[in-house]
């Protein structure tokens, strides 16, 4: 426990939401405010790629004592499910037994906010905070950003109000504050699978299923209810485009064409297609993140990433546990805190970032592809053989809460030497031969 502080968190959002379990676990008075109504009351669709909880996240979650309460909520996804224009491949996910969750982005925030409000948050909706002033963390709030304000002073103010936060905003009119965003030539679209008659679901279950076109790629992930949520990853120019697919017949003729064991099972395309907007996938980064003991960002607010990894969630969630940790370790003094805690997660949440762009080429066009999935084979073959010498980067960075910059590192070197490996003559007869591990041990010395 800590001195109680009076603390505000801008964002009621899923790391807002786990912010505020710790903050009140710490011992302090939390309100939340969000400028959006409450999310319990209103329809949640449209706009959402289902969540893919992995072990950073859980780690979060139960450091609070709130896991089995998410997990109820969850389903489990044991491997990749890649949907070939005439076939269907299956890629397990780890070792056996690990597997990473499905859960519905809006029925996890509901239950965040319900689990903060039992911890004994407070919550303000329909706040719209314009500004805040730094150097007393005091936040100004109204109904229009030149109308009349008022004034909440705290005596310390998180933002974790997302990719374009209006915390970070004033932040960034400080000298020596370093920002930067890069949207992708990609947007995205949801759609819907829905339930058999029977609640059922349509397609395996316990899979991320993915459509990997190159260019463009379709994902699908389950729902408790029977139903996926698919997501629509494509460019918004060119050939194989958004701007392309201008109206029904278009785009029934694309899905057809392109990935036609889609069209039994989305009965509702054209109408998902045109009602649900196309949203945009932006990378931002920044720095610093906190401003002396007063104004902290956390999550999206200070690094928001691509979601090819399935890791912005669990990165946030993470950004919280490493907090706790200085928390325990400093005690009140918040400044050490706050430096040490944006010291350790910088670099990593940079690491994430690469990593997840990498990953949108990974699983849109190397998972149809002869060798990469040679090279995942080999790699699961050394694995189980030398679990001590060889993690494969993905379960570096899904199943482990070792640093995203480790795994990175670790990974380039690992795919540096499976570039040798493949290179080896009749590679593909003799992959699981004790000549092919020699060589890896070799390589690894």
């Amino acid at each position: 426990m800590q001195t109680p502080r009076k603390i505000a968190v801008v964002g009621s959002g899923l790391v807002g939401s786990l912010l505020a379990i710790y903050l009140r676990k710490a011992g302090h008075t939390v309100h939340i405010y969000d400028r959006s109504p409450d999310i319990r009351k209103i329809q949640f669709s449209g706009r959402s790629i289902n969540l893919a909880m992995s072990n950073r996240g859980w780690k979060a979650l139960d450091g609070v004592g709130v896991g089995d309460a998410v997990r109820a909520i969850a389903i489990p996804m044991k491997k990749r499910a890649i949907h070939l224009v005439d076939k269907l491949n299956f890629q397990n996910y780890g070792q056996e037994g690990e597997s990473i969750d499905s859960i519905s982005r809006g029925i996890l925030n509901r239950k965040m906010i319900d689990l903060a409000e039992a911890a004994g948050a407070e919550f303000f909706f329909e706040h719209k905070i314009w500004d805040v002033t730094l150097e007393n963390a005091t936040l100004h709030i109204g109904e229009t950003e030149r109308g009349a304000w008022e004034d909440k002073k705290y005596d310390m103010v998180f933002g974790a109000d997302g990719a374009f936060s209006r915390i970070r905003h004033r932040m960034q009119r400080q000298s020596m504050f370093d920002y930067s965003q890069e949207f992708l030539p990609i947007g995205y679209k949801e759609l819907n699978i829905p339930a058999n008659g029977d609640g059922s679901h349509k397609l395996d279950k316990n899979s991320f299923h993915i459509w990997p076109r190159g260019e463009y790629m379709l994902i699908a992930l389950p729902n408790l209810d029977g139903s996926f949520t698919c997501t629509l990853f494509m460019p918004f120019e060119g050939e194989n485009s958004f701007d392309s697919l201008k109206d029904r017949k278009s785009v029934e003729a694309f899905f057809e064409k392109n990935l036609p064991d889609t069209v039994d099972v989305i009965p509702k395309l054209a109408e998902d297609f045109f009602r649900n907007p196309t949203s945009t996938l932006v990378t931002m980064k920044c720095f610093p993140w906190t401003y002396e003991d007063k104004v902290a960002l956390i999550g999206d607010a200070s690094h928001a990433i691509v979601p090819f990894y399935g890791q912005g969630m669990n990165a946030g969630f993470e950004d919280i546990s490493v907090l706790y940790e200085m928390i325990e370790k400093y005690g009140d003094d918040w400044k050490s805190i706050f430096s040490e805690y944006q010291k350790s997660r910088k670099q990593n949440a940079d690491a994430i970032a690469e990593l997840s762009y990498r990953n949108f080429l990974e699983m849109s066009s190397k998972t149809a592809d002869e060798n990469f999935l040679l090279q995942k084979k080999i790699e699961k073959s050394f694995s189980d053989k030398h679990p001590e010498k060889w993690i494969p980067l993905y379960s570096r960075v899904t199943f482990s809460d070792r640093p995203y910059t480790e795994a990175l590192a670790i990974g380039d070197y690992q795919n540096a030497i499976m570039e040798e490996i493949l290179k080896m003559e009749n590679i593909k007869e003799i992959w699981d031969s004790e000549v092919v591990e020699k060589t890896i041990l070799e390589l690894l010395k």
